[in-house]
């Protein structure tokens, strides 16, 4: 992913998508008052919502803001940007209330929710069944996972499998890091080992092979796509598997998720959801059913 504030050249690359699907992201405490948008609040939702949410009149949402399209900083230096901070506003808009977005460590943001300091983590979390165990998600995409490489010259792996013997650089915490361990285990067992490069951001990650220390960038799909598209580079697409959903994360058993859902539904019913992907070039993520606790695995 790529901060907006910070644009680095990086040599032409080749994008191979696979599937799956990774969750991460910005360290910063940094955080941003974000107004309803032109959303109209729902009275049967608003009345869904906790008294204690209610009472404060907005929803501390936590993000790691380095993870363009889904989060990153605006040119202004501070302000969260991106497909989830527009689409939790418009949920809280729907629920009638208003976020504030703060710029958070992505491995800080479950505990933080398990400790009361978020409402919301809204960081491209992937909805997984381990995860389920420390809070609820309600899900709003299906995303693979994707592998960025140069595009002239060097390895251009289409599987998991191919990464054996290569450089690798992943995000800590994100589900790319934990497949590709995975795969090292594999790898080591046949004697090339995974160079597994890990990262506290995204960012960091994306350098490592812009720079040459890794052979391969691995996260998100819409990630590595968006730098793609930024970027200018040609493009390969590799052969997909199967792709897994993307949850908001809530405090567990916190009242929140119901509301949640059904606002989102609002939100797909009426098109602004629809409008949001678009923005963001995300059309092909969007689902049409969302569910709370949606974990394939």
């Amino acid at each position: 992913m790529s901060k907006v504030v910070t644009r680095f050249c990086m040599p032409a690359l080749v994008l191979l998508v696979l599937a799956g699907c990774g969750s991460s992201k910005s360290k910063s405490t940094a955080s941003t008052t974000v107004s309803a948008p032109a959303t109209a609040a729902n009275a049967s939702i608003a009345a869904q919502v906790p008294a204690r949410y209610k009472a404060k009149g907005s929803l501390t949402v936590a993000s790691e803001a380095q993870y363009a399209p889904n989060e990153f900083i605006a040119a202004d230096g501070h302000t969260v940007i991106g497909m989830d901070p527009d689409l939790v506003s418009a949920i809280a808009a729907v629920m009638g209330l208003k976020t504030n977005v703060v710029n958070s460590t992505f491995e800080a943001i479950i505990p933080g929710l398990a400790a009361g300091r978020y409402d919301i983590g809204a960081s491209s979390f992937t909805d997984t069944k381990e995860r389920e165990k420390t809070v609820d998600f309600v899900t709003y995409l299906s995303v693979g996972q994707a592998f960025l490489t140069k595009a002239n010259g060097g390895p251009k792996p289409n599987t998991l499998a191919e990464l054996c013997g290569l450089s690798v650089s992943v995000e800590k915490g994100t589900v790319e890091f934990e497949e590709a361990e995975k795969q090292n285990k594999k790898c080591k067992a046949a004697g090339k080992p995974i160079k597994l490069l890990v990262f506290p951001g995204q960012n960091d990650a994306n350098l490592a092979l812009s720079s040459g220390r890794a052979e391969v960038d691995y996260a998100d799909s819409p990630i590595i796509a968006y730098q793609v598209r930024k970027l200018g580079v040609s493009v390969r697409s590799g052969p997909t598997f199967g792709t897994a959903p993307y949850g908001l994360a809530l405090p567990k058993n916190s009242g929140l998720a119901k509301p949640v859902l059904e606002a989102l539904k609002v939100l797909i019913a009426n098109g602004t959801y629809a409008s949001i992907l678009k923005k963001w070039e995300l059309q092909s993520a969007a689902i049409s059913n969302p569910v709370i606790n949606g974990a394939q695995s």
